[in-house]
């Protein structure tokens, strides 16, 4: 029987079906002493996730709840194998994207705005947001822009980049690919230089690794086309900060982001006031349904373990 160890917060309906190969022991938020486990499935906030593990022993796997590990690596030794939780987080982080993609396309924010003035008399400065991306646009511009026709740029093409392809394929734009190393279909990462320059949208949704801090930098933020949109689905550490505010306020682009650095965004950053900048608080993985995928895969994972068979997901290197 392998000792699996569920944070007490989890709910018992979430756990139905879990494998009887497991013996479910509750870890409490702040463990008073040690607890021995096998298997542990976290699913605090790292600071806690530390927390908890400096009262555990014997554990031999951890099944990480987010497909990002990169708030986790430090907490466990090397002879700890540890697996990402792949696959968990698609659906919600591919509609949060397309909702952003489709928001900033049709300046929902910028009309929420209006609405919240409770005065549509401004409506035409709509028009600037348009001009952005069209430098020609006609007199009057138009006061919305489409999906259809654009070229969207998708900056780490695994589970969750394809996800989105998937959901905006309907919408009619073209597509470019990127991830780490070239396969059909997909250019490696040595290619984004030369691919920023010819996309409209740009998705980021790739791991936080040392290779990908600050990968999108001033530079490579000048190399995209006036008033292209950056989404960010991945990690605020990936876009230079500074280098988004200076593009967001000369208004050379615009941007929608989940992710921010530094994290939480804290009263009175600039971010929050930068215009063409539509920002949700790291909500983009999250659902209702999340639990219980994590849960579903972590019980395939022990039963994986207890069968003496390959894991899935194991996490090498940086991810």
């Amino acid at each position: 029987m392998i000792r699996v160890g569920v944070d007490e917060s989890v709910g018992a309906s979430v756990l139905e079906g879990f494998t009887k190969e497991a013996q479910l022991v509750r870890i409490p938020k702040e463990p008073k002493g040690e607890i021995e486990i096998d298997f542990w499935i976290p699913t605090s906030s790292p600071k806690n996730t530390e927390l908890q593990w400096s009262h555990l022993t014997g554990v031999r796997v951890v099944q990480a709840p987010w497909a990002g590990v990169d708030s986790l690596r430090h907490i466990f030794s090397s002879n700890i194998i540890l697996c990402d939780a792949r696959g968990v987080h698609d659906i919600p982080t591919a509609e949060w994207a397309v909702t952003a993609v489709l928001a900033m396309q049709k300046y929902l924010p910028f009309y929420v705005e209006l609405q919240q003035q409770g005065d549509w008399s401004m409506r035409s400065r709509a028009g600037d947001i348009y001009r952005l991306s069209h430098p020609k646009s006609p007199n009057p511009p138009a006061l919305l822009d489409e999906v259809a026709d654009t070229t969207v740029l998708i900056v780490g093409y695994g589970s969750i980049g394809k996800a989105i392809e998937e959901r905006l394929v309907p919408f009619g734009p073209k597509f470019l690919r990127v991830a780490r190393s070239r396969r059909e279909g997909v250019e490696p990462a040595s290619k984004l230089d030369e691919l920023l320059g010819q996309a409209d949208i740009v998705v980021i949704i790739m791991p936080l690794t040392n290779e990908t801090r600050g990968m999108i930098d001033a530079k490579r933020l000048a190399k995209m086309k006036p008033g292209a949109l950056l989404v960010n689905a991945a990690r605020g550490a990936i876009v230079d900060t500074d280098a988004l505010l200076r593009a967001l306020n000369e208004k050379r682009i615009r941007a929608a982001i989940d992710v921010t650095e530094p994290e939480p965004l804290p009263a009175g950053h600039p971010l929050w006031h930068a215009p063409n900048l539509f920002i949700t608080p790291h909500v983009a993985g999250d659902s209702t349904k999340l639990m219980i995928r994590l849960f579903k895969l972590a019980s395939a994972q022990v039963e994986r373990f207890a069968k003496g068979r390959p894991l899935l997901n194991v996490v090498t290197g940086e991810y």
